[in-house]
């Protein structure tokens, strides 16, 4: 039976070792730098300004192509957004409903309840507007890339002309943080490209900042709730811990 296990455990090794990682896949290790966000660490916290000019850029660049699905325009009020903006951004937006009493589908303005709307009906339609390539999902995409919102923030400021030698595949792009540097998608955010309600400077940095911001509080909405509850449960085993070491010296003061 140990030597049933120790098979079972030396075949999974292999496998995972054969799993394909940024690092592996590029065939080099590509350092992905720190963009030092405000919910780094144990005690950080979401900026909210800065989700909210993030979801700015996503409707306004990345819903083109990318989807969210699992967002509903009502969850942006968890961003400091009012019913009533939320309401006014749900309306923008068309979605299809129905059957009505006639059985046709029918379309009609988005509601805060409803989910982000898909900018393609089907991943075949979103392929062949893209030229066979498909536009992820984003709702979790800080979860899904290894380096979370840093790897967002360093692919979008990561495109450049590619260094002499470097042949590229047609349709491709330079990308210095994409593993292997060839990334089917084109350059999609770029200065000034966004005028952000508040004023904010749109530099590529900020752009990329801010839209990376608000995507990691798309795939963890809950972080900061979560964070504050381990703080809690820290403290509480804290003294809990203090108090049973307290009655056992109290106990057994007498015992030599």
């Amino acid at each position: 039976m140990v030597r049933n296990a120790l098979k079972a455990f030396a075949v999974i090794g292999g496998l995972l070792a054969a799993m394909p990682t940024p690092a592996r896949a590029a065939g080099e290790a590509i350092a992905i730098p720190r963009a030092g966000f405000s919910f780094d660490g144990i005690f950080g916290t979401y900026d909210r300004a800065s989700a909210q000019r993030g979801f700015q850029v996503y409707k306004e660049v990345c819903s083109a192509c990318h989807a969210m699905r699992l967002l509903s325009y009502r969850n942006l009020r968890e961003l400091g957004l009012t019913e009533a903006q939320v309401a006014q951004i749900a309306s923008q937006f068309t979605v299809m409903d129905g059957p009505n009493d006639e059985g046709q589908m029918f379309e009609r303005p988005a509601r805060p309840s409803d989910r982000f709307r898909r900018p393609f009906p089907n991943q075949q339609a979103a392929r062949a507007a893209n030229n066979g390539a498909y536009p992820v999902d984003l709702s979790v995409i800080t979860k899904a890339r290894a380096g979370g919102a840093d790897y967002i923030h360093a692919l979008l400021t990561g495109y450049q002309d590619p260094p002499d030698g470097v042949t590229m595949m047609e349709g491709m792009n330079y990308n210095r943080y994409f593993p292997g540097h060839q990334i089917a998608m084109a350059q999609p955010v770029y200065p000034d490209q966004v005028e952000f309600a508040d004023g904010t400077p749109a530099t590529l940095d900020q752009v990329a900042r801010d839209v990376a911001t608000f995507l990691a509080w798309a795939a963890e909405p809950e972080l900061e709730e979560r964070r504050a509850m381990g703080v809690k449960v820290i403290i509480f085993l804290t003294i809990l811990g203090g108090l049973a070491y307290a009655v056992k010296r109290k106990i057994w003061a007498d015992v030599h």
